[in-house]
């Protein structure tokens, strides 16, 4: 009875032990399954292939063709300003003038002197004149005397004569000589007169010019047409060479347009032949696009080496004068089509260290990070020279919630 007894007890027991067991299976694969997190959502993009314009925008500030520094040539105090600051002027047009008094006056002192040193030549020409009547008139004296001497010598030979009328008539005719040497000194002093004349006429003539420039000088005027920019001076300052500029004049139109550019790209276009053909886009600092296209103008003579880039100049029509010198601008041209290249959004390509990478969704929704080479940006879209393929799935959001080989829910992508 006993045995019956245990053998009841140890059956129930070992139901008792299978239930629990079951049950504790159960709940831990319940809590299993509730644990284990769901694949999570990812925005995908499809890898598109299409012949794409390639574009590039360079950031460039305007410039004047010619910028006209108008300085004072000479100082004294500004009389007047005549011409109305941002207005246009024109080549030759009065913009300041300077006190002409002094200049005036140093001008008809220079003409004064001129006119004395004029009259020193004239002076001196009427001397060499009478100097050279008087070698003439000397000369012919002389010459009489040479011919008594002549004829007195043979009739002192024959004692028609005492010799004391001989030693008279050589005596007279060496005073001619000297009288014909110191009329021809005379010559020479009057020759060395008029040339010392001469050129104190062309000093005082340099002189009355360098006046008449310098009172030229007090009319500042425009070299150039363009636009009057703001006087830096004010009426009855005192102005100077050593002083800053008083104003600029510049050309405007057509405008200038700076911007650099690499030096690689720089030898890209060069060697594809492409700089003289492109035409130019001004992109203003209001984001609105300039009406009239520019075209390449000049490349500057050399590369900067701080920063590996070279100066590229276009030209833009102002004929409004609408864009001003200073202007911040940026330049945009395109340059060629990329055929059939493959893009991808740019949110899509991650840079760690130079290194780009985009995580792809293969077929079975899992992700695999492909590195890439990546090209030109176009618009939003970035061009992928290698590393992926026309069709395939990128994360394009979500990206920090992914690892390589995990299961994925992608959306999007169509």
């Amino acid at each position: 009875m006993n045995t019956k007894r245990n053998r009841i007890a140890g059956a129930a027991a070992a139901l008792l032990f299978a239930a629990a067991t079951f049950i504790l299976i159960s709940r831990t694969k319940t809590t299993a399954a509730a644990t284990a997190p769901p694949a999570p959502d990812v925005l995908v993009a499809t890898v598109q292939q299409s012949d794409v314009p390639i574009q590039r925008e360079w950031i460039g500030t305007l410039d004047g063709m010619v910028n006209a520094a108008i300085k004072a040539q000479v100082a004294g105090y500004l009389l007047a300003q005549r011409y109305t600051e941002g207005s246009f002027v024109q080549k030759g047009q009065l913009l300041f003038e300077i006190d002409p008094r002094p200049f005036q006056a140093a001008a008809d002192q220079a003409a004064g002197q001129l006119a004395q040193a004029n009259a020193q030549v004239a002076q001196a020409q009427a001397g060499l004149v009478q100097a050279e009547s008087q070698v003439d008139s000397a000369e012919a004296n002389q010459r009489k005397a040479q011919l008594d001497e002549e004829r007195y010598v043979p009739l002192a030979e024959q004692q028609a004569i005492t010799q004391q009328d001989l030693d008279n008539a050589r005596q007279n005719n060496r005073s001619l000589k000297a009288q014909v040497a110191a009329a021809k000194a005379q010559v020479e002093t009057a020759k060395a007169q008029i040339a010392a004349g001469r050129a104190g006429v062309t000093a005082a003539a340099a002189a009355l010019e360098t006046a008449k420039v310098n009172l030229g000088f007090t009319r500042l005027t425009s070299p150039i047409d363009g636009i009057a920019g703001v006087a830096t001076v004010q009426v009855g300052n005192l102005v100077g060479p050593s002083g800053n500029p008083i104003t600029t004049v510049s050309t405007v139109d057509p405008i200038k347009a700076n911007f650099t550019v690499s030096e690689q790209e720089y030898l890209k276009l060069a060697r594809a032949d492409t700089l003289h053909r492109l035409e130019l886009e001004l992109v203003l600092a209001d984001g609105t696009v300039y009406p009239r296209k520019g075209r390449f103008s000049f490349a500057d003579r050399q590369v900067d080496p701080a920063t590996g880039s070279i100066q590229l100049t276009g030209l833009f029509p102002n004929a409004g004068n609408t864009l001003r010198p200073g202007q911040y601008a940026r330049v945009r041209a395109g340059i060629g089509v990329h055929e059939g290249a493959l893009l991808v959004p740019q949110r899509a390509v991650t840079d760690t260290q130079g290194t780009y990478l985009v995580a792809v969704v293969d077929p079975n929704n899992t992700i695999r990070f492909a590195p890439v080479k990546a090209g030109d940006r176009v618009g939003s879209n970035w061009i992928i020279e290698e590393g992926l393929k026309p069709g395939e799935r990128v994360v394009t959001d979500g990206l920090f919630h992914i690892r390589p080989g995990a299961a994925v829910n992608p959306k999007g992508g169509k």
